[in-house]
Formats: C-alpha cells, sequence, structure tokens
C-alpha cells in the first residue's frame, strides 16, 4: 500500500527532474524512502500486535 509521504515524495521527485532542481529531486527521493519506512515500521507494529493477540488467546482458552 502506497501512503501520503510515498505520493508525495514521488511527485516532489518528479518536479525536480522536470525542472532541473537537484535539490527538490533529492527532497523528493527522501520523501519517498520515509513513507517506504514509515510503512515497514507500520507493518512490524501490526505483525508484533497481531502476534501478543495470539499468544493471548491462546492462553484465554487453557
Amino acid at each position: 500500500m502506497v501512503n501520503k509521504e510515498q505520493v508525495e515524495g514521488k511527485v516532489t521527485e518528479a518536479k525536480g527532474k522536470v525542472t532541473g532542481d537537484d535539490s527538490e529531486e533529492l527532497k523528493g527521493k527522501i520523501k519517498e524512502k520515509y513513507g517506504e519506512a514509515k510503512e515497514k515500521a507500520e507493518e512490524l507494529v501490526d505483525d508484533v500486535a497481531s502476534k501478543v493477540n495470539d499468544l493471548f488467546d491462546k492462553k484465554d482458552k487453557k
């Protein structure tokens, strides 16, 4: 799933390429990578929460 930061990063990068502004292009790449890292962190949190919930569910069934 693509998040807001990834989309904004791609747009900023494209704007930098079109205008020839290397700084703007770099800002876009950084923002896109930030969005990817944020997405991975959210997925990790979801995975951990799911595993913790599974452990509590198993404990409650005993």
